[in-house]
């Protein structure tokens, strides 16, 4: 039975892993930064030689969009250079590496779903972060080793906007949400399942770059009076434009993915937005 590792084990992907991991022939560990400092080469090092891992699941990432305007340091060491410890690790014992990285890769300037040959270009530095980690990677090449890239990441654990705007749904009687940036959210339970899946079918020379996310398109707007109208929540969303809302990073007015690569190569079928935020809200008890 292969050993697994996952890394970032207590945030939303890692956690919905260990949920699902029980369904699938694998020795897992899972570790958060407590456990296993991957900024630390011969942390990971040690780590592996000494459990014998075949197989990592990098889900641990420097998310925290706005912040990582000030702390660029802290998010370059999580999000590239643990990348190029973990990628060079691999390609030294022949380890099978498997990196989620993100839509804000790209500027959102695009007029149709991104392909994952498409130009990247990052507004801020956690998407520039993001795509150094993917470029040291793909330079340093592990075998039998892919790049996830996914959107709008939701779950029944960790911080998200599914969990935020249940909370304000019941403490507001109204809500702004922006309905100019549009893209597909993606329930982390999906992209677990999709990932420990397609594991054993993964065989590559060269790294390769998919895209995730669910199926369908629409905006943060959309996305919120969903939520309201699923959990029966009497909270009133009005649209409003990014610029009445501003941020320190800029976020992609437009990241919706192209999965036909990730479908076509693995035979995949990839649940609707809709049925997905369903599941996750029943998971949760608020499906009303």
């Amino acid at each position: 039975m292969p050993n697994v590792l996952v890394t970032g084990s207590k945030g939303q992907l890692g956690s919905e892993i260990e949920v699902l991991s029980n369904n699938y022939a694998y020795n897992f560990f899972f570790t958060d930064k407590e456990e296993l400092d991957i900024v630390n080469q011969k942390s990971i090092n040690n780590f592996i030689e000494l459990n014998d891992v075949s197989i990592i699941i990098n889900c641990a990432a420097y998310t925290t969009v706005d912040k990582a305007e000030e702390e660029k340091e802290l998010a370059d060491k999580v999000n590239h250079r643990a990348v190029k410890y973990l990628a060079e690790t691999s390609k030294e014992k022949n380890i099978q590496l498997i990196h989620i990285s993100t839509d804000y890769v790209f500027d959102g300037c695009n007029f149709k779903p991104y392909l994952e040959t498409d130009s990247t270009n990052p507004n801020g530095v956690y998407g520039q972060t993001k795509l150094d980690g993917e470029k040291i990677m793909l330079e340093i090449n592990p075998k039998n080793s892919i790049i996830i890239r996914t959107s709008w990441v939701y779950s029944s654990f960790g911080v998200n906007f599914v969990k935020t705007m249940l909370k304000l749904g019941k403490e507001r009687d109204a809500l702004g949400v922006i309905f100019d940036q549009v893209g597909t959210p993606t329930y982390a339970k999906d992209l677990a399942k999709a990932i420990l899946d397609i594991l054993p079918k993964i065989d590559n020379e060269q790294v390769e770059v998919y895209n995730y996310s669910n199926e369908g398109v629409l905006s943060w707007y959309d996305f919120a009076k969903e939520i309201m109208r699923m959990a029966k929540i009497e909270c009133t969303i009005n649209p409003i434009e990014t610029k009445e809302y501003p941020t320190p990073a800029k976020r992609p007015h437009y990241s919706l993915l192209n999965k036909s690569k990730i479908k076509k190569e693995f035979d995949l079928q990839i649940p609707f937005w809709k049925d997905s935020v369903d599941e996750c809200l029943k998971v949760m008890g608020e499906r009303k």
